[in-house]
């Protein structure tokens, strides 16, 4: 049984963490396929959306802590720390330099890397019955990927720095009220609900969705007059793409759009 699993259809990539047995947590080839994963739906054009779930009753209990434990994979015991540190090919930075969205279908609880992984994706979208734990420093370690970035940006500094520092558990209730979900459904509508937003998002330009994205994450570390001139300068190749001259038409002529990636 293949602990990664990748479905494409209607323009959208499925990845799904197979491990149910062992609740979806991250062995450290799980790492590298997850990173070749992502690397090929984000260059496949038939692609426009990726969801990221996981089968059984989590969506990722973090990284496998047995495989650790034992001296192989990650944190092994055997395991010197490297000389040098190149984490361009890992899932994080690849996931967050992805110019396809991508829609976090938490199935489950995620923990450690497993809630990292979550904040990773653009959109999440919750279980009623999952939680996220930042238990990082309950294991002795910091949130390794992404999390000591993400959380202050979307919380701000203090609430942040009480849900890091306490390696608290945050209900699927606590998501929706911070805004760490976009939406919380029953369990069993999970998959749907997150299938019918790839689809909604699917069906516009996609080269305009790209653009949007990419523009979104540079201006994390922009000031708004290089922003706007660097979105100006990427409207420039959207003006000359058959996408737009159909955007308009299709407006001009009350129908829906068939956008085509060109």
């Amino acid at each position: 049984m293949s602990a990664l699993i990748c479905e494409i259809s209607d323009h959208i990539a499925t990845i799904t963490l197979n491990r149910p047995e062992r609740m979806n947590t991250i062995s450290s080839a799980m790492l590298d396929e997850l990173t070749k994963t992502l690397v090929a739906v984000n260059e496949d054009p038939a692609v426009r959306v990726v969801i990221l779930t996981g089968t059984g009753r989590a969506f990722c209990a973090g990284l496998d802590l047995n495989e650790a434990s034992s001296g192989q994979g990650i944190g092994g015991a055997d395991r010197r720390p490297p000389a040098t540190i190149d984490l361009r090919n890992t899932p994080p930075t690849v996931l967050f330099a992805m110019d396809k969205p991508v829609i976090c279908a938490l199935n489950g609880s995620a923990a450690g890397y497993g809630m990292d992984l979550a904040l990773g994706c653009d959109i999440r979208i919750m279980a009623d019955n999952a939680k996220l734990a930042a238990a990082f420093v309950k294991r002795g370690v910091v949130p390794e990927s992404g999390g000591t970035w993400f959380l202050p940006r979307m919380l701000g500094w203090a609430k942040a720095a009480e849900i890091i520092f306490t390696g608290r558990t945050l209900t699927a209730a606590d998501c929706l009220a911070e805004g760490l979900a976009n939406h919380v459904v029953a369990a069993e509508e999970v998959g749907t609900r997150a299938r019918a937003m790839a689809a909604e998002i699917a069906a516009n330009a996609p080269l305009a969705v790209l653009a949007s994205k990419r523009m979104m994450r540079m201006g994390l570390d922009e000031s708004f007059d290089t922003h706007v001139q660097h979105v100006y300068l990427q409207l420039l190749p959207l003006f000359a793409s058959e996408d737009f001259k159909e955007g308009v038409k299709s407006f001009l002529e009350k129908r829906p759009a068939q956008f085509k990636g060109r």
